[in-house]
């Protein structure tokens, strides 16, 4: 269960569209509302920014194929030949659009079966996934969250379709941090679910307790951003040491 230091970190972030929290179960979740509505997946990320409190959903409230990547259906034959994202002038051909469903992330079939939405505020659950909506200076501090400790590279791995299997079942599946841009992804965009130009972050359980670790532990604005006298005369020192190091070794050091 999420704690009231990671609750707090998160908040601290004070995005405009809140962080939500993602439980994927296998058996119908107890004390939880049932979502009556009939959206896309993507649109239920944003459901939970509305209207706060805590709700799940099944394959036959999702109106798209974020079903398909959770395994939650079988690859409907049609929109796998590819001819709907050929369709939709996605791709020039069926066969362009069908390699994506010969490659695409899917969670064991059958061991997702309800999705249960959360805002990170209000979350009670272990979270398999969280989804981070936020602008640029605000991903820039979340991303560094994801690396300062483990040293991770940055990854941003999508399609043009299907970009709910690259935020909700591939991160789980490799336990990788994701990132996409908003205004980029046709079911997205089609839906004006956020405005074009937002980072969309999601974090797999795997790495919730390092970002929080991160977030609480490094400083958000790097010392090299910071306009402060003080801050500009620590990083001198540190970089006048640079080159104490350099001379000790008969090197030289050349950044700036």
């Amino acid at each position: 269960m999420l704690n009231e230091k990671a609750k707090e970190l998160f908040a601290r972030l004070d995005l405009e569209y809140a962080p939500v929290a993602l439980k994927y179960c296998v058996v119908k979740p107890e004390g939880v509302e049932h979502y009556d509505g009939h959206f896309a997946f993507c649109e239920y990320v944003r459901e939970a920014q509305k209207r706060g409190g805590k709700f799940y959903i099944t394959k036959e409230n999702d109106a798209c194929y974020g079903k398909v990547s959770l395994g939650m259906i079988e690859n409907p034959p049609v929109t796998a030949s590819g001819q709907a994202g050929k369709d939709f002038g996605m791709y020039k051909t069926e066969a362009a659009c069908r390699k994506l469903y010969q490659e695409l992330p899917v969670i064991v079939p059958g061991t997702v079966n309800y999705v249960v939405f959360s805002q990170v505020s209000e979350c009670d659950f272990d979270p398999d996934l969280i989804v981070c909506i936020a602008d640029v200076e605000k991903a820039d501090i979340l991303m560094r969250a994801t690396s300062y400790v483990s040293g991770d590279f940055w990854e941003s791995k999508s399609s043009p379709v299907m970009s709910c299997a690259w935020m909700y079942a591939y991160p789980v599946i490799s336990g990788k941090v994701n990132h996409i841009t908003t205004g980029f992804y046709h079911g997205l965009k089609r839906r004006k679910a956020y405005p074009p130009g937002l980072r969309m972050i999601a974090i797999p359980y795997q790495k919730i307790d390092e970002v929080v670790l991160s977030l609480e532990e490094m400083d958000w604005t790097a010392i090299a951003f910071r306009e402060d006298e003080e801050s500009k005369a620590e990083l001198k020192r540190r970089m006048d040491g640079w080159q104490e190091m350099a001379k000790e070794l008969n090197s030289t050091v050349d950044l700036k």
